[in-house]
């Protein structure tokens, strides 16, 4: 598929475009109907809402808030301030659109003046819920009820529409991470096409992922949150694939193989390994549908819709878009030193192998430093408490948090989440007995205020607001409703449920925490099982589940710390420190071991290709971070900068992600993949590839990194390498082969000998496999493993470097190069 992507590279390319503009199209006409749906079945807080929903369908649109305050010495009373307020109220009410405006001006409207008189408050009810509110129409209701403000009258609102407006652009988190991640790429390439390369890739799959995932709101439920959350990732694993894809080709590209061999090459070693890692990402996304909650099923169809994309976009858009730019993969210093002084040499070097090295030195000493680093970053994760974010989290400069921070000075912390008790009241006797749990509500610690509403006629149904004396995120407040539930309701003798956000989310957190170690189990499980199968290890899956723990407990510790501890939440503009959020920590582990896993295949994947190769233990570890820790931490940090862009977008929820996943991925990459993974590796040695004999012989064979097939040319071994192949018995065929030479002499194009040329036989893959300098009459040997196809590289000083594909047999083969003046062709000459 690769080479035919390559071949046709125009087709692809026409494809790709079309399908992101008919989606683009189709998405425009369609438009989006996202939803958020909070269902929890058989939970308290779910009876309550369906009863309400039931007795009062015209209490179904959002409802804001408008709160005003007055300066010292006057009070909202005042005709001054009326004669102001008022009439921005009436206004505001005729708009097409607003159900209603509950004034506290009108008759009944006396409860919503503070006992000082200087703060007051007005509902807006619109027609719809806050999703659905033309964002137009919420502009209007702001600028007019702002309007009427002035000096020593403070005007503001709160609610769920009113948040939608004060919402950076949709998009600016997407394209600082996409810039940030841009000037990684070049500083890394140094290339501006290579740049641009895994930025295409990535564009492609998100553009199509997102529009894919507001056409599926029409027929499922999809949650606003989750076309943010699967940009986030699929941003970040488009790049990051694109990325180790790219690296492979160019650097079989920089060793001698030809472009449309090296993008084969590259698709079918790293471009395997991406299809596994896309599968691990989404089969840990999956692990979300154990938690039975439906608000998570949108998120798992967004982010895992995208990520599929991702991958498809890797392993198709990719080669065709290496096909349009050939030698420019490289940049003009590289095509020049490549021209220059020939194929560059198999073996790593540089700070990556210095410091492979090092911890091939003092494994002992690595790997203690990193679990202390990683145990200290973990210690905050003693204090999680999940709950809910609420505008009383937003920036202190918005008007939601000022209308949030007024409203609990003039009637209390607890008045902006208020419990409901929705009671069976049909006859006489249900409603004595509500009458007297009132009272005994009235009286129990912590309860500000207690206030019955309106019946609704024959509905059966009676609703009472209870008002907290502490804020909705309170331990306080999530104690008073236990106490509800478990001790005076039971003792009522009338059906009542607890209800409202406060207790929905009560109950949101309750049930993440129950089933949250079924849903690790199972995507550690599932984690263990793909590792097992592709590395036919039981060490190395067991070694990536305990890192995936480590991981995940670090980067919650730096969750809690920011997030709930407040330590620089208010510097990063992120907004008051309180609770985190009740799903966040299954969308995080989800991703957090999907990319863990990612960095394990992509880490590992190259250690087992030279343990394949040598048997040795020390080396393949030591080689494979060398080969592999450059492009991790390449694609690591981009990670980083994308998911840290994403404080940009105005969501709490997103920002918490966000924060919390560039702390996982920096820690994951930069302490557990580079330092610990390899030293326990060191420490455990060739127990690293244990795996008992008949485990091995029942489990499927999967290889993520084939080795190359030295019997066939190499565009005909890498067509072929699709299929699925058990590496194991192709080492020991390749070890049953005959070794085997090639020999020969290097002259110039006159006959004379050249000395001292640099002669490299390099297999079809990009190892160096042998490598000598021509002697005085200008011959040389070199020793292949086995028969098979080989590129046989030449390079000496004044001459212009050659190429040759040679097909060494089972004896010695005599192959003489030519080595010509810039602008002339080598030409080689093979005789048995």
């Amino acid at each position: 598929m690769a080479r035919w992507c390559y071949q046709h590279r125009l087709v692809v390319l026409v494809l790709w475009v079309g399908v992101l503009f008919g989606l683009g199209t189709a998405g425009s006409a369609a438009g989006t109907n996202y939803s958020n749906v909070f269902s929890l079945p058989d939970t308290d807080s779910t009876e309550a809402y369906d009863r309400m929903a039931a007795a009062f369908p015209e209490r179904s649109g959002d409802t804001d808030t408008v709160v005003w305050r007055v300066g010292e010495g006057s009070t909202v009373r005042d005709p001054a301030v009326r004669e102001r307020i008022a009439p921005a109220l009436r206004q505001i009410a005729g708009f097409d659109g607003v159900g209603e405006v509950a004034s506290p001006y009108d008759e009944a409207g006396a409860g919503q003046i503070s006992e000082d008189g200087r703060i007051a408050y007005a509902t807006v009810t619109f027609a719809e819920q806050a999703n659905a509110v033309p964002k137009a129409l919420v502009e209007d209701v702001v600028d007019t009820a702002q309007s009427a403000g002035r000096a020593g009258l403070q005007v503001e609102l709160g609610g769920q529409a009113i948040t939608r407006v004060q919402e950076p652009p949709t998009g600016i988190a997407e394209a600082v991470g996409i810039l940030a991640a841009a000037v990684v790429l070049f500083l890394a390439f140094g290339s501006v096409f290579s740049m641009l390369l895994p930025i295409v890739v990535a564009v492609f799959g998100v553009g199509t992922g997102m529009l894919s995932t507001s056409l599926l709101s029409h027929v499922t439920d999809v949650p606003e949150v989750a076309p943010l959350l699967g940009s986030l990732i699929g941003l970040g694993v488009g790049i990051d694939y694109a990325l180790f894809i790219v690296t492979r080709h160019r650097r079989a590209v920089l060793r001698g193989t030809a472009p449309q061999d090296a993008a084969v090459l590259a698709l079918n070693t790293s471009g395997r390994a991406v299809l596994f890692a896309g599968g691990t990402v989404c089969i840990a996304l999956a692990g979300m549908l154990v938690m039975r909650l439906r608000f998570l099923d949108g998120v798992v169809i967004a982010t895992s819709l995208t990520v599929v994309l991702s991958v498809l976009a890797a392993v198709t858009l990719l080669p065709a878009l290496l096909g349009v730019l050939g030698m420019r993969v490289l940049s003009r210093r590289q095509r020049r030193r490549l021209a220059a002084t020939g194929p560059e040499p198999e073996e790593s070097s540089g700070a990556a192998a210095r410091w492979a090295a090092a911890v091939q030195r003092r494994p002992r000493s690595v790997a203690l430093v990193a679990v202390v680093v990683m145990a200290a970053l973990a210690i905050p994760v003693l204090s999680l408490r999940l709950g809910a974010t609420d505008q009383g989290n937003h920036k202190e400069s918005t008007t939601t948090r000022q209308a949030y921070d007024l409203l609990a000075e003039g009637f209390g912390p607890g008045f902006n989440g208020p419990l409901q008790l929705v009671a069976e009241t049909p006859g006489a006797a249900e409603q004595a007995a509500l009458a007297g749990l009132v009272e005994e509500v009235r009286t129990t610690g912590g309860v500000a205020q207690v206030i019955a509403m309106p019946s609704a006629p024959g509905s059966g149904v009676t609703v009472v607001q209870v008002v907290p004396t502490t804020s909705p995120q309170s331990v306080e407040t999530d104690e008073l409703i236990d106490t509800l539930r478990g001790e005076l309701i039971p003792e009522a003798g009338v059906e009542v449920h607890v209800g409202g956000v406060t207790a929905v989310f009560k109950d949101f957190a309750s049930v993440t925490g129950d089933r949250l170690p079924l849903f690790v189990a199972t995507i550690i499980g599932l984690g263990f099982v793909l590792l097992l199968i592709a590395f036919r290890s039981l060490v190395v899956p067991l070694t990536a589940a305990v890192m995936n723990l480590i991981a995940a407990a670090a980067s919650f510790g730096v969750l809690v710390a920011v997030f709930q501890w407040g330590w620089g939440a208010e510097a990063l503009g992120i907004g008051k420190e309180g609770p985190i959020t009740s799903f966040l920590p299954v969308i995080m582990l989800s991703l957090l071991f999907g990319l863990s896993t990612d960095y394990q295949v992509f880490l590992v994947s190259r250690m087992h290709e030279e343990w394949v190769h040598t048997k040795d233990n020390a080396r393949a570890v030591r080689v494979g971070l060398a080969e592999s820790s450059r492009v991790i931490n390449c694609a690591a940090l981009i990670m980083v900068c994308v998911f840290t862009a994403f404080v940009l977008s105005g969501d709490m929820e997103a920002a918490m992600a966000g924060i919390g996943l560039a702390a996982a991925v920096a820690l994951d990459a930069f302490i557990l993949r580079m330092a610990l993974v390899p030293a326990v590796m060191h420490l455990l040695g060739r127990s690293n590839w244990w795996l008992p004999g008949r485990l091995d012989d029942r489990l499927p064979h999967l290889a993520v990194e084939p080795r190359e097939q030295a019997a066939e040319a190499p565009a005909e071994a890498l067509a072929r390498e699709s299929s699925v192949r058990d590496e194991t018995a192709r080492v020991g065929a390749a070890r049953e082969a005959a070794a085997s030479a090639v020999h020969g002499y290097v002259r110039t194009s006159e006959g004379e000998p050249v000395p001292d040329a640099a002669v490299t036989l390099v297999s079809p893959g990009g190892r160096q496999l042998d490598r000598v300098g021509t002697l005085a009459d200008g011959s040389y040997i070199l020793s292949a493993p086995a028969a098979g196809s080989y590129l046989l590289a030449v390079r000496a000083q004044n001459f212009e470097p050659q190429a040759a594909h040679v097909m060494i047999g089972e004896e010695p083969l005599v192959h003489d190069m030519v080595l010509a003046d810039a602008g002339a062709d080598a030409v080689g000459r093979g005789r048995e």
